[in-house]
């Protein structure tokens, strides 16, 4: 029963690594090493982006196998972090495994970027890229204004759990049907940097890279994976942001 708890520690330390965006090999060697430093002889783990499938082996020629289904992934480089030292801890000094389950409760509860930095963030980086991109002032000021718009609509497909290629494509299509507003009441801006500061508020940069770097370090499968949910998510966005063509 113990061996089995273990096992399930393990499991959650691995899907809070997930979760939060961590890479493959990171989360493989993770409980690679903490099954090793409580004794386990041998630690098989495969991780993809929606599964982690864990099997030991005791020194008593036991095997136990546990799944992990993983559903929601989001990006806190802050609780990757700390999970990485809980896990230090961990392997060397072999702790309870209450301790562990406390320390890994008081992470997982780590408490994100407030909403109002999240929206001042999107407000200054679709602002940033509109400038970037040609655009002036007033293109600026038009497209921080919709990328408030964009920001709570992705919060609302966050609550209700959307799938993130339509939430993607909702998002694009809500920003464009925006501007195209604008542009039907006369005023006059620069659509295409406007349009171009909102699309880098969705284009899915860190996925690719992330997908890239499993690539290179080998693993194929979550890379492959990974890059796909990334183009369909690109596609999402190419999809929404249509609506300009077509009204225009």
């Amino acid at each position: 029963m113990k061996d089995e708890k273990i096992v399930a520690g393990m499991l959650d330390i691995g899907e809070a690594l997930l979760t939060s965006g961590a890479e493959v090999n990171r989360i493989e060697d993770t409980i690679i090493r903490i099954g090793e430093a409580y004794g386990f002889v041998r630690v098989d783990v495969l991780t993809i982006t929606a599964s982690i499938v864990l099997t030991v082996h005791t020194a008593q020629g036991e095997s136990l196998t546990q799944t992990r289904r993983i559903r929601k992934t989001e990006i806190n480089m802050e609780r990757v972090d700390k999970l990485n030292a809980l896990s230090r801890t961990i392997c060397e000094t072999k702790p309870e495994l209450e301790y562990v389950e406390q320390h890994l409760e008081l992470i997982r509860n780590t408490s994100h970027y407030s909403e109002a930095v999240m929206m001042l963030a999107y407000i200054m980086v679709a602002a940033s890229f509109t400038v970037f991109f040609g655009g002036n002032a007033v293109d600026a000021l038009i497209s921080a204004i919709s990328s408030i718009l964009v920001r709570l609509l992705v919060r609302i497909g966050t609550r209700i759990r959307m799938n993130p290629i339509f939430q993607n494509m909702m998002c694009a299509a809500a920003a464009g049907l925006f501007v195209l507003a604008l542009s039907k009441l006369g005023l006059q801006f620069n659509t295409d940097s406007i349009v171009i500061g909102n699309v880098m508020l969705l284009i899915p940069g860190l996925a690719l890279t992330s997908a890239l770097r499993d690539i290179i370090g080998g693993d194929l499968i979550t890379g492959s994976l990974v890059m796909i949910e990334a183009v369909l998510k690109a596609v999402a966005i190419a999809l929404g942001f249509a609506v300009l063509l077509i009204g225009g």
